[in-house]
């Protein structure tokens, strides 16, 4: 990091281990997203489905392993999309019917989107294999110390979204390696995603 802003070396660039994503992350102006040039089904889905959500005046924030792979350039092996929007910053101490703002708008596009509602409580949808779960953005602050005002804006194809950087994502995964039930489902992914934002963050 030079002057608060991320760099990366070709060295990293080299070792990109993301077949079907071009990534050439460059954060100086225009964020992540500009940068990073993506051939990604999961992520062009999310476009489609950011698309939808900014027409009914929503920004997601593209979180998950999709997400990880745009930042750092190599496959996290994602296996669906993690999504979230605006919500109570209480999350699960409120019904799953009313702790996402808008509910009723996403799940009226989802369908529109030839997506099933699976989950009510996880907010998970699903079409053709591929799982969308949307989570709460507001819940953020407490969760992991990722403050709202902090997050980038990215515009990729005239679609607005949200994606975090690498300190942001690992204050994220290094809250969630506390959850043992977390840990203990997911073969300790989550640490080695810690091992290598850490080895990203202070050797670049």
């Amino acid at each position: 990091m030079k002057n608060g802003k991320w760099y990366f070396t070709r060295e990293l660039l080299r070792t990109n281990e993301l077949r079907n994503v071009i990534v050439i992350p460059n954060k100086v102006d225009q964020g992540w997203g500009n940068k990073a040039k993506v051939d990604n089904q999961k992520f062009n889905e999310f476009i489609k489905i950011a698309k939808e959500l900014n027409d009914n005046g929503i920004i997601p924030l593209l979180m998950g392993s999709v997400g990880l792979e745009v930042v750092t350039g190599k496959s996290w092996q994602a296996q669906d999309l993690d999504i979230h929007v605006p919500g109570d910053k209480r999350g699960w101490e409120i019904p799953p019917e009313l702790n996402i703002h808008k509910w009723n708008e996403i799940v009226s596009i989802m369908n529109s989107m030839e997506y099933d509602l699976m989950d009510l409580h996880e907010h998970e949808f699903s079409k053709e294999g591929l799982s969308v779960e949307f989570g709460i953005i507001d819940t953020l602050p407490d969760f992991a110390g990722v403050q709202l005002e902090d997050l980038e804006m990215q515009k990729m194809q005239g679609v607005k979204y949200y994606l975090l950087g690498p300190e942001q994502y690992l204050r994220v995964y290094e809250s969630s390696s506390m959850d043992s039930y977390r840990a203990d489902n997911n073969n300790n992914k989550d640490f080695r995603k810690i091992d290598f934002l850490k080895s990203m963050i202070y050797t670049t």
